[in-house]
């Protein structure tokens, strides 16, 4: 714990077992534009303290892996520039270096595990990206979920992904996907990605006993909640199609790739829906918080916890 930094709210939470939700810095630093990013980031960890629990949002500043941030860390994290966006691979580094770097879904898992929060909150994981099959692109969101035991609640894969091949990898990786409260998987901006869940729960208490019941049979790994957009949040997938095409050719003709990917492509979508991918985007991971603050209360009621 000497590499941590423990904000006092969730020092106090961990320590009387009050539920504590972990949330990632990339959507404040890569994922939307200042003041926006700012205005969403307060927004969340408000969400998660009005369902009972505490926040903890996770970067790293200045060689410290800090686990829960005050608002003004949150502000100059928001309008910092050239910050390092960290996953598994460089998150050692940028400790050891005395970076400062936000946190992806797979770096936010690790740093939660060790802090010893069991849920995280966020808005749509990394997976298997479009032509994969000659570049090789695969999110390390899909291998941590395998082996780090931290529910994630998310609105599914981000559409720009190859969601079929996605659900392929995470099946051979043991990860359970679940749907909450609907048969279908959801895809991030839109609440049907086409392709049936492999599970489906309807109620938090359910996903917090198979995370435990995970634990007690001794199986690595976490489990992925897709959490539904709002309906009246959504792009419906047709109309989102054409979008995410238009983006990735754009994508394509400008050689981008690797860490650069994602945000250009989230970017240019933003503009080619005339800012309603953002307004989906807010909607969208401040339910995720909701239903993420809801289970960590069910996590932490359960014996033992």
């Amino acid at each position: 714990m000497s590499l941590f930094t423990l904000s006092a709210p969730v020092a106090d939470a961990l320590a009387n077992g009050t539920p504590v939700v972990a949330l990632e810095s990339t959507i404040i630093t890569h994922g939307m534009p200042w003041p926006q990013n700012l205005e969403m980031a307060r927004r969340v960890e408000d969400a998660v303290r009005a369902e009972g629990a505490v926040p903890a949002t996770i970067a790293v500043l200045d060689g410290r892996l800090c686990v829960g941030l005050d608002d003004a860390q949150l502000e100059a994290l928001a309008q910092a520039r050239n910050v390092a966006k960290l996953s598994r691979a460089d998150l050692a580094v940028c400790v050891a270096e005395g970076g400062t770097g936000a946190t992806t879904v797979a770096a936010t898992m690790i740093a939660a595990a060790r802090a010893g929060i069991a849920t995280f909150a966020t808005g749509g994981i990394g997976g298997v990206h479009r032509g994969a099959e000659s570049n090789f692109d695969i999110s390390a969101d899909l291998q941590e979920l395998a082996q780090t035991p931290v529910t994630v609640v998310c609105a599914g894969a981000k559409a720009i992904l190859d969601l079929p091949k996605t659900l392929e990898v995470l099946e051979t990786l043991g990860v359970p996907v679940i749907a909450y409260g609907q048969d279908q998987l959801p895809a991030f901006w839109s609440r049907d990605a086409g392709l049936r869940a492999p599970l489906r729960m309807d109620t938090p208490g359910q996903i917090a006993r198979a995370q435990a019941m995970r634990v007690a049979l001794e199986l690595p790994g976490g489990q992925l909640v897709a959490n539904p957009i709002p309906a009246e949040a959504e792009i419906p997938r047709e109309v989102l199609a054409p979008v995410v095409a238009r983006a990735t050719a754009d994508a394509e003709s400008h050689g981008i790739r690797g860490k650069q990917l994602t945000p250009y492509l989230l970017q240019r979508i933003f503009e080619l829906t005339e800012g309603r991918s953002l307004d989906a985007n807010i909607a969208l991971v401040l339910n995720n918080a909701r239903l993420g603050a809801r289970i960590a209360t069910e996590m932490s009621a359960l014996p033992g916890n």
